[in-house]
């Protein structure tokens, strides 16, 4: 298979060359477009101001969330398609397969089906009315005790996560949910890399909770972000003690910096359609100063663990009084610990206390951030970024920030209605817009993964889909559920590639801050061993848990073009360029099938030829610009 593992690292070379590569060294600066004539915000994706109420005191990287960016420099790229959301009479087999790309963890031919045949609406309906299935604390649970019952000192640690995300992605039905959570997990993050060992039980309550909520209101996502342990832990919110001025003791601010930079309101007051507000001299608008990072870490101070009682030594995490799913409840109020004096923030004022309350300070904080009218555009803009497009138009944006404001019944922050609004928008359902060299995104590669499993009906051998971590860019994916090395993803929503064409007109393509010539070979060549050997972890035969199932490839192994064709419709869809899938047939047929003999005594031969022909195919495709771009 080398021949054709070079063939696939070359087409995703060429990939990389085109887009002008993204990502790079960690450490070497990458937000300024090439033809930026001012400091860039690469959170904002347009010229940044001078300087950042939070950009010093951040402490995990520069100040960066995702406001939307200008979109004049592409005006008319996406802007203003009208094209009204297909019926099901209408609904093609591509119309069919955009949608489930955008909204599943990929098509699979008995969901296309159903899309046909009831119209996208219908089917999206259909998900929305779905209950969660995410298991993500049973499973650890379960795992850990395994575990612990051979050495008493381990923990499960990070992997039951990674496992139970390809678990669910393969076989669950509640597909949009779960799509929908794993997007919030990259907007709300915390990470193994910071939770590990047994404290890997709280990531994986805290994945619950998020597909829990996934199509729930903001506001309550929003408090049960704040009160969970994960995020407590993670950025430090937890023991957080009111402030002291006979010792200088203040505050943590991280979570009250980290809640409006990347989870509200972002750094920039926005226009309703995610264009950044102007003051003097043109410059952004800053949503918040210092001030209010102070006046806001007040108010979350005097939260620890749950628990029966509100004693110190529970707040302080004391190992005889913790509650045995300490990392799983909901943080609670212990109103010693927390801060009585006047609390300044965003316009608002909670006047001192003589009576500590933290609940009652919580609630005037969640709901200020709430009522927020950056928190429409912030979030929308990046939801559509993680199912639809990278660099959605000002107006796609306006639509759905419309809908958070008021989901047609007068209630704000409906995520459903959001979500619905999100994937039936005209320039989510129009081809002609798809069309457009500004669309699209560039596929992540857990998706990659998951499209490929999905699209071949992939079985895990266990039943339980045993998958390690997957972030190592070079012998992996560059990415991983619960992995991000900070709380700003593995990439910023607003990141704008320097030295790129995209880049030059100002496009934000988060995911190419990932795309490294080392994540690029990374990918094809664990695409290559997976295409062929499976996924996963290896059993004590050897064999990787998560098996593709080729039974149909394999039949049509002796003639690449019905071959070629049946992969590219499994991958790509309807309406694959012929060019496209001549190349790809000029790989499979590479490889020679041997005559069989007459007495049979070549059958393995032969055997072997077909799988690699089949093997050729799919790696190719997967490893393909057709592939790797989502229109």
């Amino acid at each position: 298979m080398s021949h054709h593992v070079r063939a696939g690292a070359a087409a995703l070379l060429s990939l990389l060359a085109a887009c002008g590569g993204g990502g790079g060294d960690a450490a070497a600066p990458t937000d300024a477009p090439a033809a930026a004539t001012a400091p860039v915000d690469a959170s904002q994706g347009a010229p940044a101001p001078a300087s950042s109420p939070s950009s010093s005191s951040s402490s995990s990287s520069p100040a960066d969330t995702a406001a939307s960016a200008d979109g004049s420099a592409v005006a008319g790229a996406t802007e203003g398609a009208q094209a009204a959301p297909a019926a099901a009479a209408g609904t093609s087999r591509q119309d069919a397969f955009r949608l489930l790309t955008q909204a599943s963890f990929g098509p699979t031919d008995a969901e296309v089906a159903k899309v046909m045949a009831s119209g996208p609406a219908a089917w999206v309906d259909a998900q929305l009315a779905l209950p969660s299935s995410s298991a993500y604390l049973s499973r650890w649970d379960a795992q850990n005790k395994a575990v612990v019952a051979r050495n008493p000192n381990a923990s499960a640690g990070q992997q039951p996560i990674s496992s139970q995300f390809f678990q669910q992605a393969i076989a669950s039905g509640d597909q949009l949910r779960l799509r929908v959570g794993y997007a919030l997990s990259q907007i709300f993050v915390v990470s193994t890399q910071g939770l590990s060992g047994d404290r890997a039980r709280a990531v994986a309550a805290y994945l619950d909770m998020l597909d829990k909520d996934a199509l729930g209101n903001y506001r309550t996502l929003l408090q049960d972000v704040a009160l969970h342990p994960a995020m407590g832990i993670y950025l430090s919110s937890v023991k957080n003690q009111k402030e002291n001025p006979a010792t200088g003791q203040v505050p943590d601010q991280n979570f009250a910096r980290e809640v409006m930079q990347l989870m509200s309101i972002g750094l920039s007051q926005l226009n309703a359609d995610g264009t950044r507000k102007l003051g003097a001299g043109g410059a952004p608008i800053d949503t918040y100063t210092s001030d209010d990072i102070v006046g806001l870490s007040k108010v979350f101070t005097g939260f620890s663990f749950g628990g029966p009682d509100t004693s110190n030594n529970r707040f302080m995490g004391g190992l005889k009084v913790r509650d045995p799913n300490f990392l799983s409840l909901p943080m609670q109020a212990y109103p010693q610990f927390h801060s009585t004096s006047a609390k300044s923030f965003l316009g608002v004022t909670i006047a001192p206390q003589a009576t500590p309350n933290p609940n009652a300070s919580l609630k005037v904080a969640l709901d200020t951030l709430f009522k927020h009218p950056n928190v429409g555009p912030f979030i929308g803009r990046q939801l559509i970024q993680r199912l639809v497009t990278s660099h959605p138009s000002d107006a796609y944006v306006g639509r759905v920030s419309a809908v958070f404001a008021n989901n047609g019944a007068g209630v704000r922050g409906d995520l459903k209605a959001v979500v619905r609004a999100i994937l039936l928008d005209p320039e989510a359902r129009s081809a002609s817009a798809a069309a457009g060299d500004a669309y699209g995104k560039v596929r992540e590669p857990l998706l990659r993964v998951t499209a490929w499993m999905r699209a071949f009906n992939a079985r895990s051998l266990s039943g339980a889909a045993t998958v390690a971590a997957t972030d190592d860019p070079g012998l992996s994916l560059a990415q991983g559920v619960g992995r991000s090395p900070s709380v700003f993803n593995f990439y910023r929503p607003g990141y704008v590639a320097p030295d790129t064409e995209t880049g030059a007109r100002g496009l934000t393509m988060p995911e190419l801050q990932i795309t490294t010539e080392t994540s690029v070979a990374g990918y094809v060549n664990t695409m290559a061993t997976s295409v062929a050997r499976g996924f996963g972890v290896a059993n004590a035969a050897g064999q990787r848990d998560v098996q593709a199932d080729y039974t149909g490839e394999l039949a049509l192994a002796g003639s690449s073009a019905p071959l070629v064709d049946r992969v590219a419709a499994k991958l790509l869809g309807d309406g694959v360029p012929d060019a496209f899938k001549a190349q790809v047939r000029a790989g499979v047929d590479s490889i020679a099938i041997p005559a069989l003999k007459a007495n049979q005594a070549n059958q393995a031969q032969v055997d072997a030829a077909k799988r690699n022909r089949v093997y050729a195919a799919v790696l190719l495709t997967l490893a393909a610009p057709e592939f790797i771009v989502q229109k």
